[in-house]
Parts: C-alpha cells; sequence; structure tokens
C-alpha cells in the first residue's frame, strides 16, 4: 500500500512540489523578516498562496518535478565530495600537497564512479577509441597532457629556482 502512495502521480506531480516550496517560501520569509518579526501566520498563508499557485500551473509544477532528480544527485555528490574533502583537510597533521593529491585523487575517483554508474564512460571511450578517428583523438589527447605537464614542470622549476637566488 505505501508502495502505491509514493509512486503514484497526485503524490509525484502535486504534493511533493506544493510541500517543498511551500517550506522553501516560509523558511526564506521567515529568515529574511521580510514581512515583519514574529508574523509566523502571515509567512505561512503567503507560502501557501505560492504553493497552490505553483501547482496550478503545470509548466512551473513540472520544471521543478523534473529539477528535483538531479538536486538530490547532486546534493548526494557534494556531501561524498565534502566527506572525502574532510578526511584529506581534517586535522590529520598532512603536508599541503598530499592533501592536495588526496582531494584530486577523490575527486577523480568520484567523478569516474559517476561516469561508469551512469554508462558516461562507455561514450566516452567510444569517442576517444572507437569509430573512424577514435585513435587519433586518444593521442591527441595524451600529447596535448604530455605537453601541459611539462610546460607547468617547466615552469614551477624555473619559478622555484629564481627565487631561492635572489633569497641567497
Amino acid at each position: 500500500m505505501a508502495d502505491i502512495v509514493f509512486i503514484s502521480p497526485v503524490f509525484l506531480k502535486y504534493i511533493l512540489p506544493f510541500a517543498l516550496v511551500f517550506t522553501l517560501v516560509f523558511a526564506i520569509l521567515q529568515k529574511t523578516e521580510v514581512l515583519g518579526k514574529g508574523k509566523k501566520q502571515v509567512d505561512a498563508i503567503i507560502a501557501l498562496i505560492v504553493g497552490l499557485i505553483l501547482i496550478s500551473f503545470p509548466f512551473a509544477r513540472d520544471i521543478i518535478v523534473k529539477l528535483m532528480p538531479f538536486l538530490a544527485v547532486a546534493v548526494v555528490l557534494l556531501l561524498i565530495f565534502m566527506m572525502f574533502y574532510s578526511f584529506a583537510h581534517g586535522q590529520n597533521e598532512l603536508h599541503k600537497w598530499v592533501k592536495i593529491v588526496v582531494i584530486v585523487l577523490f575527486t577523480v575517483g568520484l567523478v569516474a564512479m559517476l561516469l561508469y554508474i551512469t554508462v558516461g564512460l562507455d561514450k566516452i571511450y567510444e569517442w576517444t577509441f572507437g569509430g573512424k578517428h577514435g585513435g587519433t583523438i586518444a593521442v591527441n589527447i595524451l600529447i596535448i597532457l604530455v605537453l601541459a605537464g611539462a610546460v607547468i614542470a617547466v615552469l614551477k622549476g624555473a619559478g622555484g629556482s629564481t627565487s631561492k637566488e635572489k633569497k641567497e
């Protein structure tokens, strides 16, 4: 019985968008105190009206309904990234470069897992290695990455030696 309620079109298209908009509008009105201090009833009435107006216009309601899965995935990804970041940047006594390496590795791993789960990795592989010019694209990307790494290494190396000489 509970399964039917949570996937019913009435619940998904009317109740959830209304509850979301009502809660957000009420919270914004309470936080900003635009209508005055201690006016919870007025804030609730305005939030109710905005929520009812939302569900009466299908175009606006559909935008919110279509954006919510993206928002949920984005919030979960942000939470995971923040957990990894706090792990690397927490109160550990790590060198700065170790923290940066850990954050970069976790970020790359998170993006790779997202691509793997959404089958985006297959599309990227097909684009770079498949087709008529696939191998050429992969080699060009590799050459660009190697050249960019070499330029960064030269610039970092040149900046470090001249700054040491000036200090002496």
